[in-house]
């Protein structure tokens, strides 16, 4: 699997449903904070290289390529150790329904990838219907959902209806290819019972075409940018090195 770059929000305490300890809040933020120190070592490897590469010492460009790539490599590891955790922990036993999923805490690419593993279980399974909560926004900037436009497309290039429940921080995804018709009076540990729904949404039925881009779509231009420049670095570098 390719090295992501995961955007660096700080979410703190706000990515946990529910009431946690001081010390779970700690280690999730001290995950993200290292994966955070990881991207801006990156960088500078990236500026120096390039400086370097600017000045026709290859050699040194081509050393500080390969310190960067490392980084980025660290990065994604500390984001996936925080993505796991906070995970086990919005998910353990008794906290949510065994026909729910959290999403909480999750960058969009994380959680893309996490909801895209469960569907493709369930389905194997044979369960019906998936719930799956995504927040409503309220500690996100300007409280604009990033999550649920994410599980949206996930549907559509499935292939599967979905619905937002009457809270609007959960959805419920039909697994069957029927309308997506909720349980009536479904209890969950996020809002209480969830009777009612909006309108559902129609996907397309054609089944799921694997679209025609990276794995991880991204909505972090910048960081997606600079992991571009790296890689078109290191190969002028290489070629530089090989005259």
């Amino acid at each position: 699997m390719a090295a992501v770059s995961y955007q660096m929000d700080h979410l703190g305490g706000k990515a946990f449903n529910h009431s946690q300890s001081s010390d779970a809040e700690a280690e999730y933020d001290r995950l993200r904070n290292l994966a955070r120190q990881e991207a801006g070592k990156r960088s500078s490897c990236l500026d120096k290289a390039h400086q370097a590469y600017e000045r026709g010492d290859g050699a040194t460009a081509h050393h500080l390529s390969e310190e960067g790539k490392k980084h980025a490599a660290q990065m994604d590891a500390y984001n996936q150790q925080a993505s796991d955790f906070i995970f086990r922990e919005n998910n353990a036993p008794g906290r949510v329904d065994a026909d729910t999923i959290d999403l909480h805490g999750q960058f969009v690419e994380e959680a893309e990838r996490i909801l895209e593993q469960r569907i493709k279980y369930a389905q194997q399974q044979g369960q019906r219907g998936l719930h799956v909560i995504v927040g409503k926004g309220n500690h996100s900037v300007n409280h604009v959902q990033k999550i649920k436009p994410r599980v949206e497309q996930v549907c559509q290039e499935l292939g599967l209806q979905y619905a937002t429940e009457e809270n609007e921080g959960r959805m419920y995804v039909n697994l069957q290819g029927g309308p997506a018709v909720m349980p009536p009076s479904h209890s969950g540990q996020y809002g209480g019972q969830h009777g009612s729904h909006q309108q559902p949404h129609s996907a397309p039925q054609q089944g799921y075409q694997a679209p025609h881009q990276p794995q991880y779509q991204s909505g972090q231009q910048v960081q997606n940018n600079q992991q571009d420049e790296v890689t078109g670095l290191i190969s002028m570098l290489l070629k530089c090195l090989c005259k």
